[in-house]
């Protein structure tokens, strides 16, 4: 089912949509299981913020990746030929009140010519105010990029401890984006987003996939210094501005 033209017109004007059904509490169930054995695997640390790209390795994040109901509303937003990006996990374990994640907009150092991606955040555990869900600062989109700092507390989860700064304007008009297990939210690279430290005692793991349509090229390294591995997950890639790449689990 693809969006709504109601949906559609919110998200050119918010730069985000909220909770939408992708899975039922049975799969969502299944999936946050498959996540369990890989955090035992891996242990805390690692499961935290060091999990990326692992729809290559994992057939489970590779079928929330390319889930039809995820594709349809990418597809909507960004027409009909899409690559998927990157995925990564974030995981908040609480409670913690020094891990968090700075405001700040996707985009900015992930070196793309023109700017231009969604992000899917796909719910892994319920995801709340009292865990550390995402809050959004709607219409931030519409800047375009802004110039990011580093972050003056400790604990920021992102890649280079980049920060946007905001109005207090700006903060008190932020949205929580609460989520059910299996839900996804959808916003722009550009939206100004963040979340606060998980002071429950309930872990707050999502997965983030980034899809961009076609048309997109890397003209810099991003920001863990390299470049993007993406892949067509659907439509034509005429462009071929990131190679051809063996589709995993074909």
């Amino acid at each position: 089912m693809s969006l709504s033209q109601e949906q559609i017109e919110s998200y050119a004007r918010d730069g985000y949509l909220p909770a939408i059904d992708v899975v039922g509490a049975e799969q969502a169930t299944d999936y946050r299981r498959q996540f369990d054995e890989l955090e035992a695997e891996v242990g805390r640390e690692k499961a935290g913020i060091g999990l990326i790209d692992l729809h290559f390795q994992r057939r489970f994040i590779w079928d929330i990746a390319v889930n039809p109901v995820v594709l349809d509303a990418i597809e909507a937003l960004l027409g009909p030929n899409i690559l998927l990006l990157a995925s990564h996990f974030f995981c908040k374990y609480g409670p913690d009140k020094e891990k968090f994640v700075a405001w700040h907009q996707d985009v900015t150092f992930w070196g793309l010519e023109p700017p231009k991606a969604i992000t899917a955040w796909f719910a892994v555990d319920d995801s709340d105010a009292g865990n550390g869900c995402m809050q959004v600062i709607p219409a931030t989109q519409l800047g375009g990029i802004l110039q990011h700092g580093k972050a003056d507390q400790a604990g920021n989860l992102l890649s280079i401890n980049q920060e946007v700064m905001i109005s207090d304007e700006q903060r008190q008009g932020a949205v929580d984006l609460p989520l059910r297990a299996g839900q996804m939210s959808l916003h722009s690279g550009t939206l100004i987003h963040g979340s606060l430290s998980n002071m429950s005692t309930r872990r707050r793991c999502g997965l983030t996939l980034r899809y961009v349509p076609t048309s997109v090229r890397q003209t810099k390294d991003n920001s863990h210094g390299g470049s993007w591995n993406a892949l067509l997950v659907r439509g034509e890639d005429r462009e071929q501005n990131f190679g051809l790449r063996t589709i995993p689990f074909a």
